[in-house]
């Protein structure tokens, strides 16, 4: 797991402020999908290369879970799984290109999700690699 803090551990400097144009990116898209009040106050970067992926998970540790989760894909694209709130059996897929925009929350909000190892490719942007953004209300 990991832990939100106001401040860089490393360097000790507050976190820069989310830009204003990706903070309304990702309440334009809560909004669309039925939360019109969410707000971010963090941002996960997540910085994928081929082969490599992320396994299933809850994003268990904002304060508010009513708050959704937006995430923009950039790069590569990759397949997102879901496996629902036990994290076995079934998954169903979801294919993400470059430039998609993904919203979960209510009931599917802590269903164990993850993303499979990336496929060999090259984006004309992002080259061999794959960037996730995912804004969340945290604090």
């Amino acid at each position: 797991g990991y832990s939100y803090s106001q401040h860089d551990p490393v360097s000790g400097k507050p976190w820069p402020d989310i830009p204003t144009e990706m903070k309304m990116l990702a309440a334009e898209a809560a909004k669309v999908c039925g939360f019109a009040a969410f707000c971010p106050d963090a941002c996960l970067i997540n910085r994928y290369m081929p082969g490599k992926g992320m396994g299933a998970h809850r994003d268990n540790d904002e304060q508010d879970l009513t708050q959704p989760i937006v995430s923009v894909s950039l790069g590569l694209p990759a397949r997102f799984f879901v496996q629902g709130k036990e994290g076995r059996g079934k998954s169903v897929a979801v294919e993400l290109v470059s430039g998609d925009v993904l919203v979960w929350g209510d009931r599917s909000r802590l269903f164990y999700h993850g993303v499979r190892p990336l496929k060999e490719g090259h984006d004309p942007v992002y080259g061999s690699y794959r960037i996730n953004l995912t804004f969340r209300k945290a604090l």
